[in-house]
């Protein structure tokens, strides 16, 4: 059975294996405080329809609480350990089946398994606040075993806290005409596709969101980094088969153990 993988923009993916869906980092806003969604038509209701979603971090752009609203009653939710503290609006969540997680742990559903992994970036909400809660990478386990690496820097210990994988859903940019701590661009992401070596990989997390008024500076970290992830992945991983997708669009992977 195939793994099916669509991407909705920035770091939203719907996963489907094992006739199980899981959704990544919800966001289906047309703005975000000083952000607003500039390429690519919001996700459609199917969108939202999930067996688990999965949140990284608790960045607003990953884990946004009226997003998750408009979820399902009965959906799964797995958050950074401390995340309800932090972000008093999960709370009010009543209608979601949350769990708090940390690097290590393992949630069966349905038919599959989603172990929890460690990434390289800053856990706090931001911009006030002062708990701090793990960001988190997931490793979804069933006929594939599909990574999303949420947002993270590039880190020696990677493959190893990672393990092997047959699919990789890499952030190869951000939001902003620089990138941070604790991010991967083009180039960094090409450097941690050699280092895992699955079959497949997608380049996530570009070319949606941008500051309200600065369209004109440093446009080319908007619009190239995905064609800029597939050049250099070629260079770095040539194994590995490169999805790139446009907004809304799917790819089923054939996953032969």
């Amino acid at each position: 059975m195939p793994v099916e993988i669509t991407w909705w923009g920035h770091a939203t993916c719907t996963i489907e294996d094992s006739n199980t869906r899981v959704l990544t980092d919800p966001l289906f806003a047309r703005r975000l405080a000083h952000l607003r969604r500039r390429r690519g038509a919001l996700p459609s209701p199917d969108a939202r329809r999930t067996d688990v979603a999965l949140v990284s971090h608790l960045h607003a752009d990953h884990l946004h609480v009226p997003s998750l609203a408009r979820l399902a009653p009965g959906t799964r939710l797995l958050v950074p350990r401390g995340a309800p503290r932090s972000v008093p609006g999960l709370r009010r969540l009543a209608h979601l089946r949350v769990s708090e997680v940390t690097p290590g742990d393992e949630m069966a559903v349905g038919e599959l398994v989603v172990r929890v992994v460690p990434a390289r970036h800053d856990g706090r909400r931001l911009p006030v606040g002062p708990h701090r809660s793990p960001a988190l990478g997931y490793v979804v386990e069933g006929e594939a075993r599909t990574y999303f690496a949420g947002d993270t820097g590039l880190f020696d210990e990677m493959a190893e806290e990672v393990g092997q994988v047959d699919v990789a859903l890499l952030p190869v940019g951000g939001w902003g005409p620089y990138l941070g701590e604790g991010h991967l661009d083009a180039g960094r992401a090409a450097q941690a596709l050699a280092r895992l070596a699955p079959r497949s990989a997608v380049p996530v997390h570009y070319g949606t969101y941008w500051p309200i008024g600065m369209d004109a500076v440093r446009p080319h970290e908007f619009h190239t980094p995905g064609e800029e992830f597939v050049r250099l992945a070629a260079e770095h991983a040539p194994q590995v088969a490169v999805h790139r997708l446009g907004h809304g669009e799917s790819v089923r992977l054939e996953v032969a153990r």
